[in-house]
């Protein structure tokens, strides 16, 4: 067995345990809901998939790292140098890639990954989470990710019921665990992440508000439909509400096409290695430790744009995202 195997296999043992141990957690073995290893047959329990761990290595190409570089037009480290990719890219990277028949209506998997939706006609939404770079993630050498779900809660908002959903990952390479991360899911009935997507406070799509320009220390990304199709290509995404306009409207009634959280968590990444003066391998791209905390705070639809923020200080670097009218979607701290 390899470096890499043996490493993988002795993270999956301790799996369990939060980033970087900011938080321990029983392991959540939910024996009480096993029944199909989560797999979402018949609607079983998502609680099954809580012992279960995936496990997924490739040899990491250079391709993913230059295509993001290009989409989001920032500089990419020199990977054939030895370069370690910027925080956050690996999201590019190990990707679940589920057949088609694995796939509902929206375009989400139901079955094969985790996590699975915990019932059936849930909407599907990423809250935010936390990322620790503790290492160089290299190109062109094998990479091991390890996947399970870590909570669930049950909670009520002021749009109705809500299952919050902890998703750690973590990602081996040379023996070692470079990125350990936590990732915040929700699910939600239909009617009540439609009624929570307007792009205002009044639940209006904010098209009448008074445009308010970048600013110094501000980024404007243009936000288009050929982005967002691009960007759920390149993290094979086929969740449909990021590209198919009729159906993000029509079943999912939102305004137009809904913009990638994850998308908005890199720009804010790369904002901050922007902000640091970091050369092109970033935050984490020579080994040294990162941790990134994000929140996704408000949807953000296509026709809104897209400006990005990063403001340094006190051993913290404080981002955010807001749409061209002034209204903040995403904030993140970078430490």
């Amino acid at each position: 067995m390899s470096a890499v195997g043996r490493s993988a296999n002795r993270v999956a043992s301790v799996a369990g345990t939060a980033v970087a141990g900011r938080r321990s957690r029983d392991g959540g073995r939910g024996d009480g809901g096993r029944g199909d290893g989560g797999r979402g047959d018949g609607g079983r329990s998502i609680l099954a998939g809580m012992s279960d761990v995936i496990e997924r290595t490739e040899t990491l190409a250079a391709e993913p790292a230059y295509a993001l570089g290009g989409l989001l037009g920032v500089p990419v480290p020199d990977l054939g140098g030895g370069a370690g990719l910027p925080l956050l890219w690996h999201w590019v990277y190990l990707l679940d890639r589920p057949a088609q028949a694995d796939l509902g209506p929206d375009g989400h998997p139901v079955r094969g990954v985790l996590p699975v939706p915990p019932a059936p006609g849930l909407r599907r939404m990423w809250a935010g989470g936390r990322v620790r770079g503790s290492g160089v993630l290299r190109c062109g050498e094998p990479a091991t990710k390890l996947t399970r779900v870590l909570s669930m809660t049950d909670k009520v908002g002021r749009t109705g019921p809500m299952k919050f959903v902890v998703v750690g990952q973590q990602i081996v390479q040379r023996d070692q665990v470079v990125v350990d991360e936590e990732q915040d899911v929700v699910y939600r009935e239909a009617d009540t992440a439609a009624a929570s997507a307007g792009g205002s406070p009044d639940g209006s799509d904010g098209a009448d508000a008074p445009v308010v320009p970048a600013g110094d220390g501000e980024r404007e990304i243009p936000v288009s439909p050929t982005l967002l199709f691009r960007f759920s290509a390149l993290t094979y995404n086929a969740h449909r509400i990021h590209y198919d306009r009729d159906f993000a409207r029509a079943v999912e009634g939102y305004p137009g096409l809904l913009t990638h959280g994850p998308l908005q968590a890199l720009a804010m990444a790369e904002a901050a290695r922007a902000a640091n003066g970091a050369d092109a391998a970033g935050p984490a791209g020579h080994g040294e430790e990162r941790y990134f905390e994000y929140r996704l705070i408000s949807p953000l639809f296509d026709h809104q744009g897209m400006i990005v923020s990063a403001v340094t200080g006190d051993g913290a670097t404080i981002t955010a995202v807001r749409d061209r009218y002034g209204r903040q979607t995403a904030r993140g701290t970078l430490s």
